[in-house]
């Protein structure tokens, strides 16, 4: 089942994917939903479509290249955030205030994890500056979910009401998701880039000479942008110094990176000049916020012919949701997935961000897909994935036995020095003629870098 998946996403995005072999089989993780399928599936795809990519051109062999994923491995990458480690320590993965919170007929999440997020909750609940978690619940049990959910968002804040799998199945956006392509991929206006960068050939570094902007945040962007990292892409994650960050993710998420530090609001220049020079950029803001500035899919490539824009986002483009806020657990809550994973009562998470994860792999095959396509027609490309869609697509797979999972991933982790101590991580999922993606370089320090691509990165 799981090769016939990553056929299928080859096929979607118009490109011949070589036979890739997957090893071990579900349960994967502990969840009726089959996350170490789609898991496999995802990083099957991308390690398959970059196997390709480094065959592609005049000379190369036309030997298929032996494409190999473990299940176990790949489910376990879905959960890396939980394995890393600094200096032994796990990170905090969640402020005070961000929780799930019963309610007058159900439940709510509410995501406070950045300041205006929580800010933007307590003004929709009535509620004063440093009101704590029991205030939130005394505040949210007199109200129904939808009201609360409905209120948040509102005041700008992020908030998803749980609801069943059949409340979302009727639900307007449901029925916008479901006419979107997984990983939708398309050319856009304009003529062919001036030059293309001939890959390595290495297996072990396919993508060395592809420069990637990274412009996301918290995980599905930053993941997609560490797998390219991983295969030997140039990547330079593009922040801002007042732009709020969940501390260890901005780590967790920086293997094989540099990283600097533009303000949009006054250095537009500095990122069109950095653009110029790219050949994918991932973006993760909110639906037309960077639009708004001039940085929108057409816009890039007039300014760089020849551009793959990777757009993610949480409710994808259509629909009344389309410009809506949102992370994984708001959207494992309306999706039905956090009510059908616990007992009906209350909500259960997946035990991994894998809507976040996956939309990142797919973002990633999406960015090489767009590659390939480049190479083989010219052009810029435009790919869009959303936590939505991917959700649609796990919920599609079917269900399994979550029980008698396989034993802790210690075999699959990893160290590194770094500026912030010895890093524990799980290593990269997905074997090229048996080489093992790695990354080169430990996370920076946010903004360590200049806004600049290094001399040589031609």
């Amino acid at each position: 089942m799981i090769e016939a998946l990553i056929e299928e996403l080859g096929e979607a995005a118009g490109i011949d994917l070589p036979p890739v072999r997957v090893t071990g089989g579900e349960p994967a993780l502990p969840s009726v939903f089959p996350i170490g399928t789609a898991a496999a599936a995802c990083v099957g795809a991308l390690t398959g479509a970059v196997a390709r990519y480094a065959r592609r051109g005049p000379g190369r062999s036309g030997r298929d290249p032996e494409v190999l994923v473990d299940v176990r491995h790949a489910a376990e990458a879905f959960r890396s955030e939980r394995h890393f480690r600094v200096d032994g320590r796990p990170i905090d993965l969640w402020a005070p205030l961000s929780g799930d919170y019963r309610t007058r007929d159900g439940w709510v999440r509410l995501h406070c994890n950045f300041a205006h997020h929580r800010d933007a909750a307590l003004r929709a609940l009535s509620l004063p500056a440093g009101a704590d978690a029991e205030d939130v619940g005394r505040a949210c049990a007199s109200r129904t979910a939808i009201e609360i959910e409905e209120a948040v968002i509102r005041e700008g804040g992020c908030a998803a009401a749980m609801r069943t799998r059949a409340e979302w199945l009727a639900h307007p956006q449901s029925r916008a998701v479901a006419g979107l392509p997984l990983v939708g991929l398309a050319r856009l206006p304009g003529p062919s880039g001036p030059h293309e960068r001939e890959a390595s050939g290495a297996p072990d570094r396919p993508l060395r000479g592809v420069r990637v902007l990274d412009l996301s945040r918290v995980i599905a962007g930053p993941v997609a942008a560490r797998t390219l990292a991983a295969h030997g892409a140039e990547v330079l994650r593009v922040g801002a110094a007042h732009l709020p960050e969940v501390p260890g993710l901005v780590v967790e998420t920086a293997f094989g990176k540099r990283s600097c530090h533009i303000d949009l609001r006054r250095e537009p220049e500095t990122l069109r000049e950095l653009v110029w020079r790219a050949d994918v950029v991932i973006q993760a803001y909110r639906p037309g916020a960077l639009r708004a500035r001039g940085f929108g899919p057409e816009d890039l490539a007039r300014l760089r012919p020849g551009i793959v824009c990777v757009d993610i986002s949480a409710y994808g483009s259509r629909g009344p949701w389309a410009g809506r806020r949102g992370f994984d657990s708001l959207v494992q809550m309306a999706c039905g997935i956090a009510h059908e994973n616990g007992d009906g009562t209350r909500p259960a998470p997946l035990p991994a961000q894998a809507l976040d994860h996956g939309t990142g792999w797919l973002a990633a095959f999406g960015a090489v897909a767009g590659l390939l396509r480049r190479g083989a027609e010219g052009g810029s490309w435009h790919v869009e994935v959303s936590l939505a869609r991917t959700a649609k697509w796990l919920d599609d797979l079917g269900r399994v036995d979550g029980g008698h999972v396989p034993p802790p991933a210690d075999d699959l982790l990893a160290t590194m020095d770094s500026p912030f101590g010895t890093l524990t991580y799980v290593r990269p999922p997905g074997l090229i003629d048996g080489a093992e993606p790695y990354w080169a370089a430990p996370p920076p320090r946010p903004g360590e870098h200049p806004p600049a691509w290094p001399a040589g990165a031609e």
